[in-house]
Order: structure tokens, then C-alpha cells, then sequence
């Protein structure tokens, strides 16, 4: 006798009679070499296992002939300063052997060790066959030339000079241009005095910047430093005996100023050839920034403050007195070469009609 079900109905209750998998079944993780290939060919591979790794014999040959280099021990932290208040504690942390402690001053020590040159030389030499042909290369050019240097050369190695570059400062290139243009020429103590007095904004920014160029120039180049005279041993030892101060100023007489035409046409007189002055002084172009700009109604704008740099070369009065001599002279030798003004000679003329050409 049949009965009237539907097939659905005979499907699902088969489904529900099948045990499920549990819910933490998962397949493994590392399938093994031989699961994950299934190719026609490696059906005929059974029994052979996993095939080798690729080799390469110029890689080999090259670690055979490397020599392996000690490796360099990791550096220390920094140490502490001679006035913190930790130095004590640390001077009685450290090693009482004197083996230690004698370092050799020679070599520079990290960590006490001394540094590895095969380790640095990837950063300090990282092409010395290069570095050989570009000396090998000056050495010919000085050769050929028979050692002497053109007034270029010299004038760079007898005269100092200094060049500055400042930070961004918030402002228009057309603001900042002004205050270039006001501080080229002067001495850097005339331009530190006309910014100090100036009413513009930027002033005394720029007026940070020319005593940060003056202390450079100062410590790296050792410009403005002829008029100071560095005390001598004996007389600091006599200082110390004696408990008196002597004068360290020359006893020379003054040298009397000297008086040369800048460009524009101004007397100046030079006391100390070694006064520093700005030669040039020009801006830069920055990026600009983004800042909103609210209106009315909810809008808000995008405004765009222009950012500036200023640069600044420094010299030395030497090199305004010898400039003033090269245009004294090359103007002597150009009146000394030109010929004096004769008039027209009497020729003949030629080439004329007996009418009018209008």
C-alpha cells in the first residue's frame, strides 16, 4: 500500500538521520609535499620522495671564498655628561682593573671595544676604486697645470666665506625681499642693528638668523678674529705665579683705514680686514601652507600662506678692498690701452652726382 508524501518531505527527514561533523573539525595545516602536487606525472613517483633543492655553484663558490669578518659587538648607549648628577653612582659601578681602564687612546672605543674599519667602510668608502680614479685624476690636473692654481683657486683658499641658509619664515617673498635688499652690503653689525630697529614683522626672525650666520662664521670659517690675540703659554704661566693679568693686545700702532668705492658708487673705509660684511643676501620660494577660511552662511575657503627662506653670504673686508682693487685696475689698463681721439683725415670725395638724390 503506498502512501502520499511528498519527496520533499522523504529528502529532509533522510538529511536529519546523518550524524554532522563537529564544529571544531579542520583541515591540517601543513599538507604535506606530495598531497599538494596531483599530477599526471607524479603518479608514476611514488616511491622516489621530494625532490632536491635547486643549487647554485657561483653562490657557493663565492661564500667558500669570502672571508668571514668577527662580527662587531652592539655599541653601548650613550654615556652620561661630566656634570650629572648620576656620575657619581657611576664611578662606582665601574671596573677597578687598571688593564681595563688603560684603553688605548689611539683606536676609538665602542662599548670597550675598539671599532671594526671593515665594518664602517660600507658607509665611509663605499666605492674606493672610484675614489682612487678621482684622486689619481686631481693629481694629473694639478700636474699638467704644473701645480699652480688659477685666481679662483687661490682666491678661494686665501679668503674666507660663510654661507647661511634659514629656516622657512611665514612670509610673502615680496615682504622678506625688501629686508634682503635693505641688509646686502652692510656689515653684519649694521644689519643686526637695522633689524632690531625695523618695524616689520619678519625683522626679527631674520635678525635671529644674522647672529646665528655671525656665530657661525665665527666658530667653523674663524672669520673676524684678526684684532684677537690668543694669550701665550708663558705669559699664562706667568699669570699664574705672578697672579697678575697681562694685556694680550698687540702693542703695534694702528693701521691707518683704508678708503675704497663700493659699487654703487659709496666711500667706505676699512679699519680691520677681517670685519665681517653680507655680500649677498637673497630669498627663496617655500611651499604653502593650508588654512580654512570662514565665511558667511557656513562656507569655509582654503587660504594659502606662502612660507620663505633668506640665505646670506658672509665676507671678510679683504675681499671687498681686493675686489676694489681688480676694477681700479682693469679700468687703468683700459684707459692705458685705448688711443687717444684724433680727428677725421681729409679724403677724397667720391661717388657724387651732379643732382639732388631727394
Amino acid at each position: 500500500m503506498s502512501t502520499r508524501t511528498s519527496s520533499r518531505r522523504v529528502v529532509q527527514q533522510a538529511v536529519s538521520t546523518i550524524p554532522l561533523r563537529p564544529a571544531s573539525f579542520a583541515l591540517p595545516h601543513a599538507i604535506p609535499l606530495q598531497c599538494q602536487r596531483r599530477t599526471f606525472l607524479n603518479l608514476f613517483r611514488k616511491g622516489r620522495g621530494p625532490e632536491p633543492a635547486p643549487t647554485n655553484p657561483v653562490l657557493e663558490d663565492y661564500l667558500k671564498r669570502k672571508p668571514m669578518s668577527k662580527q662587531q659587538a652592539r655599541p653601548k648607549p650613550g654615556d652620561l655628561a661630566s656634570s650629572s648628577i648620576f656620575d657619581s653612582e657611576k664611578a662606582s659601578e665601574a671596573p677597578s682593573d687598571a688593564a681595563t681602564a688603560a684603553l688605548s687612546d689611539s683606536l676609538t672605543q665602542v662599548g670597550g671595544v675598539p671599532r671594526d674599519r671593515n665594518n664602517m667602510a660600507a658607509r665611509l668608502d663605499p666605492d674606493p676604486v672610484a675614489r682612487k680614479r678621482w684622486e689619481r685624476k686631481m693629481v694629473i690636473r694639478q700636474l699638467r697645470h704644473g701645480a699652480r692654481l688659477n685666481k679662483t683657486q687661490f682666491v678661494k683658499r686665501t679668503e674666507r666665506e660663510s654661507l647661511s641658509r634659514s629656516h622657512n619664515f611665514k612670509t610673502s617673498v615680496k615682504k622678506l625681499g625688501m629686508l634682503s635688499r635693505q641688509i646686502a652690503g652692510k656689515t653684519i653689525d649694521d644689519a643686526i642693528a637695522q633689524m632690531r630697529f625695523s618695524k616689520k614683522k619678519v625683522a626679527q626672525q631674520v635678525l635671529k638668523h644674522l647672529e646665528h650666520a655671525r656665530d657661525e662664521a665665527i666658530v667653523k670659517r674663524g672669520m673676524g678674529l684678526a684684532l684677537v690675540q690668543a694669550p701665550t703659554r708663558a705669559s699664562e704661566s706667568l699669570d699664574s705665579i705672578s697672579g697678575t693679568s697681562t694685556s694680550t693686545t698687540s702693542s703695534s700702532p694702528a693701521e691707518a683705514p683704508t678708503e675704497i668705492q663700493l659699487k654703487n658708487g659709496k666711500r667706505h673705509a676699512v679699519t680691520d680686514l677681517s670685519k665681517i660684511y653680507v655680500d649677498q643676501a637673497w630669498v627663496g620660494r617655500g611651499p604653502f601652507g593650508l588654512l580654512p577660511d570662514y565665511r558667511a552662511r557656513g562656507r569655509v575657503y582654503t587660504m594659502r600662506p606662502p612660507f620663505t627662506s633668506l640665505s646670506v653670504l658672509l665676507k671678510e673686508e679683504a675681499t671687498r678692498v681686493r675686489e676694489y682693487g681688480d676694477r681700479e685696475e682693469k679700468r687703468r689698463r683700459l684707459l692705458l690701452g685705448r688711443k687717444p681721439w684724433t680727428q677725421l683725415p681729409d679724403r677724397k670725395l667720391i661717388g657724387q652726382r651732379q643732382w639732388f638724390s631727394w
